[in-house]
Order: C-alpha cells, then structure tokens, then sequence
C-alpha cells in the first residue's frame, strides 16, 4: 500500500499517543491557507517545520493528507476525512483551556465557607456582596456550624475557608484576622438593664441566660462561664433547642438573657433590646487549609484583605 492509497484512518495506539497537538495545528493551518508557506507565515515558523511536521503526521496515519503542487497543497479524500477530527480535536483543547483558566481567574468555580457568626450586618455580607459583584459565576454555599466542625472539614477539603472568632493558630492551616465586633447583651425591653447605655459584668452577675443548641450556642455559653467565673460567680444558662431567631423571640417574653455579636444586632425583633458590654471585643479571622488550592477561594481571601487591609497572623512553622 503506497502513501497515495486510501486506507481506513483507525490508527493503533501507539500512532495516536505519537501524534502531537503541533501536527494538528500546522495540518490545519496549511488547509486555511491552502499551502505550507502561507501556514508558516500565520504560524510564525520555519516552512520546512510546517512540511516536516505534516509528513510526520502522515507517517503516523499511513497515507497521505494533502496532494503537492507548485501553486499549494489540496487534500486528499483521506485529508478531508481527518480535517474534521483534527479540528474537534483542537477545539476540545481551546475549550478545556479556556475552561481552566476561567477557574483559575475565579471567572468560575465554587468556594464552600464556613460561618459562625451572623451576617445579618458587618464585614461578612459586605463581603460577600463585594466578591460577587467581581466574579458573579463563582458558586458561594454557606455552611453554619462550630469552629471545631469547620476546622476539621478545613482539614479535609470539605470547606475552603471558615470565618470563626478568635486568632487561635490550627496546626496545618493559616488564620488571618479581618475584622471585630462588639459583644451585646440581649434583653427584654422592660428589663431594668435596657436603661443602661453600657453593660458592665458585674451587672449580668446573677442573671439567668439562655443559648441555643446550634452554633454557635456552646461558644455562647463558655463565654458566658469564663466571664462570669472571673467574678466567682457560676451563671445559670439554659440550653434550648431552637434556632437564632426563636431565642430571641424567647428573650423578649422574659425567658431568659443571651448575648450577641454586633452584626446579630441588625435583626429587629419586638420587645427585645441590645446593649453593648462594656470594652468586649471579639476578633473574627478566616481560617484555610495549606494544602488547599482553590482559585476561587484564594481570591476571595484577596477581596477580604482588600475591604479590612488587615495583617497576617502566621505563626511560624516547618512546612511538610
């Protein structure tokens, strides 16, 4: 069988995996152009490149691909049917390209966070509103849960970044601190503490409080006990299995008191008042894996330094 024949194309594997994606690219520039000088041209390579890289190709799939004349080349019956397998071929190549380096922009993809405190006001939904303006087709799903939860899922790659409070180092993560918030007491409005324009600890001394079952109630009540036990004092605090909004709705009929972050301080409810505790300060920082390599998550730390300009808070380390 000659070159000139027509054979059937199915090539073994060993001629597919030697054909190279150049053979194509140069295979199709000379049919564009109609010959091997014009392709070189548009190529910007030698035209002997273009010609060997051609008989290479058909070398590998055994017959011939163009007929040569003085004026250019014309394909062969064998040419036509390889052209437009060729060009699929590239265009899946342009096309995953294209799709990688979306996600690598953050154009695209999804980044899993991990929340503790409320966004009802604050840094967070600033934040969110803010990366999703800039790259609207990345996919944001928020996980509510403990900061032991999120670290642990941090450990695994089943979150990207968690915001918690606290600048605690976690072995094999990094921690940046972005924002802070004043604490709250939160109270029914005929409290006789709702007349106060700052709450002090020794005031809540002796008051009965009330945490939710969900995050971030346990938080909730080893801050309670920790403040409280630094004035000896050992507060009463009832676990309830009910959600953020049914505790406060449970303030406001005298159940019990609770304490906030300021951004909780945004939802309005009637019959219960917030008030600050006095020089209380919360540091919220964002917490990700060092081994996690998301582009979408990395720039949505990038935005976060942007709107707080905060300072890294990474303790050195040996790296693996």
């Amino acid at each position: 069988m000659t070159r000139e024949t027509y054979p059937s194309l199915r090539a073994n594997s060993t001629q597919v995996t030697s054909i190279e994606l150049r053979h194509l690219r140069y295979f199709v520039a000379a049919v564009e152009h109609g010959s091997f000088r014009k392709a070189s041209a548009a190529l910007g390579v030698q035209e002997s490149a273009v010609s060997r890289r051609i008989r290479d190709l058909e070398d590998h799939l055994g017959a011939s691909v163009f007929q040569r004349y003085n004026g250019g080349v014309q394909l062969t019956l064998a040419g036509e049917r390889f052209l437009h397998r060729a060009k699929r071929a590239l265009r899946h190549v342009h096309e995953g390209v294209g799709s990688a380096a979306a996600i690598g922009r953050s154009d695209e993809g999804r980044v899993k966070i991990g929340i503790f405190s409320s966004i009802a006001s604050g840094f967070l939904p600033t934040l969110f509103n803010t990366f999703a303006k800039l790259h609207p087709s990345v996919d944001v799903e928020l996980i509510e849960g403990n900061p032991s939860e999120h670290i642990a899922a941090i450990r695994q790659l089943r979150l990207d970044v968690a915001f918690i409070t606290g600048t605690t180092h976690w072995p094999g993560c990094d921690t940046e601190q972005f924002w802070s918030e004043r604490v709250f007491v939160v109270l029914p409005c005929e409290h006789p503490l709702s007349a106060k324009v700052q709450i002090d600890w020794i005031d809540l001394a002796g008051q009965k409080f009330m945490v939710s079952d969900a995050a971030p109630g346990q938080e909730i009540h080893d801050y309670l006990v920790q403040r409280l036990a630094e004035l000896g004092r050992h507060p009463e605090i009832r676990r309830q299995f009910i959600g953020r909004d049914s505790l406060l709705a449970s303030v406001s009929v005298g159940r019990g008191l609770t304490v906030a972050s300021e951004a909780t301080t945004a939802m309005q409810l009637p019959g219960i008042a917030y008030r600050p505790i006095r020089d209380e300060i919360l540091p919220f920082s964002a917490v990700w894996s060092t081994n996690n390599d998301n582009p979408a998550a990395r720039r949505l730390l990038s935005v976060a330094r942007t709107l707080a300009g905060s300072k890294t808070l990474r303790a050195s380390r040996p790296r693996s």
